[in-house]
């Protein structure tokens, strides 16, 4: 009983609500190479690993830092973090951070050389862009100068869940990219902003007495619904551009925006104490977003 308990609480510390997130990223970069007859599965698969280690590598971390800099403390709302609850102690959790951050480089690399075998440049470039990718994911709450606490934690998920994930998947999967895949990176990025920034509302209290200052601590709760809408608006904007642009009527995924305007509903008006579960929402109707979006191009394909 003890070991499955233990089990538990790394499973729960990895938080795997959360990997919808990663999918839809990696998600977008398939479906875009796809509509291009460019797919490669194996290629794809080693891209959902990696994203999915990135992503628990962030969860971690994020659980060690938030209780090394004070920001999981007693009262704070939402889950239980394993670290402030006293379910995993500091160190194991340090060290379960390192663990995590060698296998996502290890399972990067072994994307790459299957991407581009004999290419040192190609594997070299994006090595460096992992590497980034993982330090990113450490430094966000953790380390003696942690972005996240000085607000830059949206700009840093629009880049590397966005840009770099979708943009990156997208290369590595075809071997091209073009131009107007900007629109849909574009929009993966700002509703995974959208995601953080669900999850910044709910802590918005305990981050402002802990000295985190997330955008929605610097620009106050009504701010960040109106922040909110725009995230969601801009998201679906860009897909009309794109899908406009390359003259494809399919714009199925416009039935996701009833889920975002319940969203962004909830972050205006749900008491912080009882956002949690919007969170999980918000994540998953970006994977549904993304869904229908490639299902869309397959269609005009």
């Amino acid at each position: 009983m003890p070991s499955q308990r233990r089990f538990g609480n790394w499973i729960a510390a990895a938080r795997p609500r959360t990997l919808p997130l990663a999918l839809s990223t990696i998600g977008m970069g398939g479906f875009l190479a796809a509509a291009e007859d460019q797919f490669n599965v194996t290629i794809f698969l080693l891209c959902c690993l990696t994203a999915s280690l990135l992503q628990i590598l962030s969860n971690l971390a994020n659980d060690y830092g938030d209780h090394i800099h004070g920001a999981d403390h007693i009262n704070r709302i939402g889950p239980s973090r394993a670290v402030q609850s006293g379910q995993i102690s500091a160190q194991a959790m340090k060290r379960a951070v390192y663990l995590l951050a060698f296998l996502s480089l290890l399972s990067g690399l072994s994307l790459l050389f299957t991407a581009f075998p004999g290419s040192l440049l190609s594997i070299v470039f994006w090595t460096v862009i992992g590497i980034l990718s993982i330090g990113a994911a450490i430094t966000y709450t953790s380390g003696s100068k942690p972005y996240g606490y000085i607000g830059l934690g949206d700009l840093s998920v629009f880049i590397f869940f966005g840009l770099v994930g979708v943009l990156g998947s997208r290369f590595v999967i075809s071997g091209t990219v073009i131009y107007y895949d900007l629109l849909p990176a574009t929009s993966v990025g700002l509703l995974s902003v959208a995601v953080l920034n669900v999850n910044n509302v709910r802590d918005i209290e305990s981050d402002r007495q802990a000295g985190k200052f997330s955008i929605p601590v610097r620009i106050g709760r009504n701010n960040a619904a109106g922040y909110h809408v725009f995230l969601l608006g801009s998201s679906l904007l860009c897909g009309l551009i794109y899908f406009y642009l390359i003259a494809n009527p399919w714009v199925i995924f416009l039935a996701v925006t009833p889920l975002f305007l319940g969203i962004a509903r909830a972050v205006k008006s749900v008491p912080d104490h009882s956002l949690d579960p919007w969170l999980k929402k918000m994540a998953i109707s970006t994977l549904i977003f993304v869904f229908l979006f490639g299902t869309g191009l397959l269609l005009g394909s």
